[in-house]
């Protein structure tokens, strides 16, 4: 009988030791040992439940023991909204604490593209944040919210430069709005506002410029050509006459700018009102901006595009050059809408 009890005494002493072996090395593969193949980039939404989040890192394929990740990942019963990202020395455990914690990896938020309106800036950071796109447009349209900035509407785009920012997902528009102020005014470096002044410009001036080069071309070798032409014409006390100006005051709505069009009142329209219009018609990018400090140094006024449909111009001194150039461009149009309205018949 004592031996019967001795027997069932080291059997039980046999599987405690077992059992805590087993829970000791789970508990340290769950803390020590990578669990992942790779990198895993996910989100977690609002409305996104726990068991789903699990069912995501899972169904991903990289994860190393489905059981290690279930125990520690599996038992939260809330995580913080966001983007994360795991890699292959991350444990189950601190996936586990990362989502408890809210420990994000910044989303690379994209400002790039033809901006040419507060909404459209809205659209583009509420398609890449987590922020809905109206509240942003809601911001962005309102002048209280600028205020702080030292802006209103008008000048909103002196404060924002295309580029791609490093920020987090769940980031409030306030937030966003900052970072992008913060850069802006960074990239106006001390050397670069004295550029501007050179040229008889204020910083807001010459975003200004800038966004209208931006509106007569992305070919980027031209865009200090052009920025030249334009500083010569206010250096003259020429007005501008750009059509991306007259474009702006219909809402770039125009597929094609007529002499009709050249009437519209406004501020804007520099084919009726002399030197630049109150703030930019765009946000220009980074190419532009430099193309206006430093711009192509010539005697041009006028210029047209290509007959080649290029995307390039042809630049003249004198108005009797350009009508040359001008009436070179229309001919080589006409045949073209000619040769399409024969092809698509």
């Amino acid at each position: 009988m004592k031996k019967t009890v001795l027997i069932g005494l080291a059997v039980l002493g046999a599987l405690v030791l077992l059992g805590g072996g087993i829970l000791g090395w789970q508990q340290f593969y769950d803390r020590k040992m990578p669990n992942f193949t790779g990198t895993v980039s996910f989100y977690v939404t609002p409305d996104m439940a726990p068991e789903a989040v699990l069912d995501s890192l899972l169904a991903s394929g990289k994860v190393r023991r489905e059981k290690s990740l279930r125990r520690r990942v599996g038992a939260l019963r809330e995580m913080q909204v966001g983007h994360y990202t795991l890699d292959a020395r991350s444990s189950s455990m601190y996936a586990a604490r990362m989502l408890s914690h809210g420990w994000q990896t910044p989303v690379s938020l994209s400002i790039s593209g033809a901006i040419r309106s507060p909404k459209v800036l809205a659209r583009k950071i509420g398609a890449q944040m987590l922020v809905d796109s109206a509240a942003v447009a809601d911001f962005l349209y309102c002048n209280d919210s600028l205020a702080p900035y030292g802006i209103d509407t008008t000048l909103l785009f002196t404060k924002v430069i295309p580029d791609s920012y490093d920020i987090k997902w769940t980031a409030s528009v306030r937030t966003i709005m900052d970072r992008l102020v913060k850069e802006s005014d960074a990239w106006w470096t001390a050397e670069r506002l004295s550029k501007a002044r050179s040229q008889g410009l204020t910083r807001a001036e010459a975003v200004t410029l800038a966004s209208i080069v931006d509106g007569e071309t992305r070919y980027v070798p031209e865009q200090p050509t052009i920025a030249g032409v334009y500083l010569n014409r206010l250096n003259r006390g020429m007005k501008l006459q750009a059509d991306p100006t007259v474009a702006y005051c219909y809402g770039y709505t125009l597929r094609r700018i007529l002499k009709a069009h050249l009437e519209v009142d406004s501020p804007y329209n520099t084919y009726k009102y002399a030197g630049l219009p109150p703030g930019p018609i765009s946000c220009p990018p980074k190419s532009c901006l430099e193309a206006v400090l430093s711009p192509g140094v010539h005697s041009y006024l006028f210029f047209c595009a290509s007959p080649q449909f290029d995307g390039s111009h042809r630049f003249a001194v004198s108005y009797a050059d350009h009508l040359v150039n001008a009436r070179a461009f229309q001919e080589a149009l006409t045949k073209r809408m000619r040769e399409k309205a024969v092809a698509s018949k």
